[in-house]
């Protein structure tokens, strides 16, 4: 199981959201592209940007940032306000490794058709939830979509990988939502990505028992209360019990 460091960047600065409240936002440090460098080089092995700009305005604004993190040396996925082809295209050919569409396959399935038929294995698709059931345009806007039901849909789509975030989790420290991912990791033949609560260690046995790919850890890492190192170390060994 894959421990992956957030960078999300807003306003050109690294910071993490409450729960998904723009209004309820901490700020890390002013360079996204420093924070990326610091995880890199505690032995991270894959950075997971979102353009929380991006998400909100419905296209990419932290073009530049994002680059230069992909730079680094190590693979780089980003979502956030990315909702047409041309966007997708430029980011890959920018070197980002895989891209993340959260928004844009609910309202535009030719996009999602088009992704997934022509760059299959560099996309994500992330599956916001709130109460079960998904968010869109940067978690500001709820459905009436299951998680699960829109999720077996997608992957009859040719959906080959996603990211499940509990937005009531996200940032809280607190702990992710098990019942969820256990329930999308037996109904979906595909990798899944965990990310939102992870706040303590011994957390991170309980995702790899789960079977997630990978997990995102965001305000846990930067506030100290877990070190990247230590996360790795216990995702090898419960990966190898």
């Amino acid at each position: 199981m894959e421990v992956i460091p957030a960078v999300d960047i807003r306003g050109g600065l690294c910071v993490r959201l409450h729960q998904g409240d723009y209004a309820a936002e901490t700020v890390f440090t002013e360079s996204p592209v420093a924070a990326a460098q610091r995880w890199v080089d505690a032995g991270a092995t894959r950075i997971h940007v979102v353009d929380l700009d991006g998400a909100r305005e419905g296209k990419p604004c932290n073009f530049d940032a994002i680059v230069a993190i992909a730079s680094l040396g190590v693979p780089t996925q980003v979502g956030g306000g990315i909702r047409t082809v041309e966007s997708v295209a430029r980011y890959l050919e920018a070197g980002l490794q895989r891209v993340v569409l959260g928004t844009a396959v609910v309202r535009d399935r030719s996009l999602l058709d088009h992704v997934s038929r022509e760059r299959p294995e560099q996309l994500i698709v992330s599956l916001d939830a709130r109460d079960g059931r998904l968010a869109t345009d940067g978690w500001t806007q709820m459905t009436e979509r299951p998680v699960l039901e829109a999720a077996e849909e997608l992957v009859a789509r040719g959906v080959r990988r996603f990211i499940y975030t509990d937005i009531i989790r996200d940032g809280t420290l607190t702990e992710p939502n098990y019942a969820a991912l256990t329930e999308l990791v037996t109904a979906l033949d595909c990798p899944l990505i965990a990310a939102g609560g992870v706040a303590t260690l011994d957390q991170i046995p309980q995702l790899a028992r789960i079977g997630v790919e990978g997990v995102i850890i965001g305000r846990a890492l930067y506030d100290g209360r877990i070190a990247l190192a230590d996360a790795r170390a216990a995702a090898a060994a419960s990966c190898g019990d």
